[in-house]
């Protein structure tokens, strides 16, 4: 698969650049994705959650009413589930949410991902570029340029703070690393924008592994 290569202005360098079938040309893998993304997210769980039951509630251990002869249940203590301010059954209690998968599993799903993008024609190449301080305005007219106004993903070679300080404030705009690269932001990204570079950092981090 070729994808022609773009400038900052939108227009066709007159290149393209071969894209490896092994990473944007594999079958996608719905159940490795499908993992991946769950770990993605309960890793962002907290797990803080926390409610009181009966033995940590405040309240008096004085027997409430007779135990006979009132017509009604028992009732032992203020600090039941039965009554309002009583502690909770069951409550949530703080926990860890996240869990293992293997790197290989985690590799096919951005695999999966890459190549869904690409069979959707979601993937957009743009040669490389530098900003000599952070301007939102300018990064917008880039992005605008190239026609990605809807959720879109950067992926830039290496960490330039120019750029990712540029992008960080604009809706449904994401800028990441070819490195740090997840399956839960390429799914969540209506168009993929790809740095020239960053094509043989993902092809390399991924392939045949």
């Amino acid at each position: 698969m070729e994808l022609s290569v773009l400038n900052i202005k939108g227009e066709d360098t007159g290149r393209k650049i071969a894209l490896s079938d092994a990473v944007f040309g594999a079958e996608p893998n719905e159940h490795a994705m499908y993992l991946d993304v769950k770990q993605y997210l309960a890793n962002q769980r907290q797990g803080t959650h926390k409610s009181k039951e009966r033995n940590e509630v405040a309240g008096s251990t004085k027997k409430i009413k007779k135990q006979k002869g009132t017509g009604g249940a028992r009732a032992g203590s203020i600090k039941s589930p039965l009554f309002v301010g009583g502690g909770r059954v069951f409550g949530p209690k703080p926990r860890n949410y996240s869990f293992k998968l293997n790197k290989k599993l985690k590799n096919v799903a951005r695999v999966s991902a890459l190549s869904q993008l690409a069979k959707d024609n979601r993937v957009a190449l743009l040669e490389s570029f530098s900003l000599e301080a952070p301007k939102t305005k300018e990064f917008i007219s880039i992005l605008n340029n190239i026609k990605s106004t809807g959720k879109t993903l950067v992926v830039i070679p290496s960490v330039d703070q120019n750029i990712v300080l540029s992008g960080r404030n604009i809706p449904k705009v994401k800028v990441a690393t070819a490195a740090d690269l997840n399956t839960y932001d390429l799914l969540n990204a209506e168009r993929v924008v790809l740095l020239e570079e960053s094509v043989n950092i993902i092809e390399n981090l991924l392939s045949n592994k």
